[in-house]
């Protein structure tokens, strides 16, 4: 027998109604999706503001940059701003949501391992906070653009620590085999610091790192923290940020540090180190991704005798890539019965025209669901909205906030008019 979800894997304000079913930030989870349709991602507001504070506690504020591409739109970016967060931004599309929030370019700290031309002079004629530079060839692009008479921005240079995070290869940064920053192991960090404190086009302020993304051992960041530690030290520079990457608990039996716990770990290592620089941290998953759920409709349960069951519903890799691309599990539930037993198996999967089109390869799920059934995935937060697409030409869900009985939509479904809006035939 499996029993029902687990009620830590759902955002901090949900509840249980009398009638059984789930209430989140204060509404009827199944009134929402009555009101709005679906799938229709669900963001507790409260959840997120309180993953923000305890950020802000563990470390200080405006010393926490929000990692915009776990999840990003006006309201995020306001909402992060508010709280006493940066805002993390590594392509000009970023940029120019959050600024559109009303966010001031001064809490925009400027990433990217390609950041082109125009992206840099739009963040440096903006007025960004700092600009974390990936790249000689980065390098070259301020010199000219310092050349053209843009102002000398400050910058952190991103640095590759040889540090091997547990997670999937996908998502991990720190290793000497990367895409990200310049390598300590083979000299280009050292190299870097020349260049960059010799430069007329940029003033270093500081140095960065990040080690991958969903990592779960927080002794892995404070190895990254004593490598980062010993090779600041020398320099001086009043800037270290440590990155993010923080893991989550996605199904029932995973266990992730707190932000509070991650914090301690960190800041302890880098006070045992006499770290004297201004210590940053750079968490998104671990703010935003238990702060929602995906609510879908099942439109067809197919029961193949001796194989499995197959469960489909109107979402699927569109709106959560995650588990094709990482083989990453979640678990699933019937809002109008939360505390229901999930003794049946079956795969669940989406609409799209491929087979591995999977959100969860082997779900449980109560033995009565039937075709109309609500079917929510929680811990949809990070990556699910971000990363989606229009594949199939699928339009993308809207995101509602709700927080003390009342939603508000800060995301509007697509129309199918949305899909033509760049199509000039």
């Amino acid at each position: 027998m499996t029993h029902a979800i687990p009620m830590s894997l759902l955002s901090d304000t949900a509840t249980v109604g009398a009638d059984g079913s789930l209430f989140i930030g204060g509404c009827s989870v199944p009134e929402l999706a009555a009101t709005y349709g679906t799938p229709l991602f669900v963001y507790d507001e409260d959840h997120l503001r309180g993953r923000c504070r305890e950020a802000v506690q563990a470390f200080g504020r405006r010393n926490v940059v929000y990692a915009s591409k776990a999840f990003l739109c006006k309201a995020m970016a306001l909402l992060a701003y508010e709280e006493g967060l940066l805002l993390d931004v590594s392509t000009g599309g970023e940029l120019h949501i959050v600024l559109a929030a009303g966010v001031p370019a001064s809490a925009c700290v400027m990433h990217g391992n390609n950041k082109s031309v125009q992206e840099l002079r739009h963040a440096i004629t903006a007025g960004v906070h700092h600009i974390v530079v990936d790249s000689f060839d980065e390098m070259d692009r301020l010199d000219a653009l310092h050349g053209e008479g843009l102002p000398c921005p400050d910058v952190l240079l991103r640095i590759t620590p040889g540090v091997h995070a547990h997670t999937h290869e996908f998502i991990a940064t720190g290793q000497d085999d990367s895409k990200f920053g310049f390598n300590l192991g083979n000299g280009d960090a050292a190299r870097a610091v020349d260049r960059a404190t010799g430069s007329a086009s940029m003033h270093l302020v500081g140095l960065h790192c990040h080690i991958g993304s969903n990592v779960f051992e927080a002794s892995s960041f404070a190895k990254a923290a004593e490598v980062m530690a010993k090779f600041a030290d020398p320099l001086g520079l009043p800037e270290l940020v440590l990155g993010g990457g923080l893991g989550v608990a996605y199904t029932s039996g995973e266990e992730a540090p707190t932000i509070a716990h991650w914090g301690k770990v960190l800041l302890d290592a880098c006070a045992a180190l006499n770290v004297r620089a201004r210590v940053s941290i750079e968490p998104g998953r671990s703010i935003v991704a238990s702060a929602a759920l995906t609510v879908y409709t099942v439109g067809t349960v197919k029961t193949i005798p001796g194989i499995r069951t197959y469960i489909s519903v109107d979402g699927g890799m569109s709106d959560n890539p995650r588990p094709v691309l990482y083989g990453s599990g979640y678990e699933a539930f019937l809002p109008r019965d939360v505390a229901a037993e999930r003794p049946g198996a079956a795969r669940l999967v989406g609409k799209h025209c491929e087979s591995g089109d999977i959100l969860i390869f082997d779900a449980a799920v109560p033995n009565d669901i039937r075709v109309g059934d609500l079917l929510a995935t929680p811990v949809t937060g990070a990556y699910g909205h971000s990363m989606g697409s229009n594949y199939n030409k699928v339009a993308r869900p809207p995101v509602v906030f709700v927080s003390n009985g009342q939603a508000r939509l800060v995301i509007r479904r697509e129309t199918y008019d949305d899909l033509l809006a760049c199509d000039v035939g």
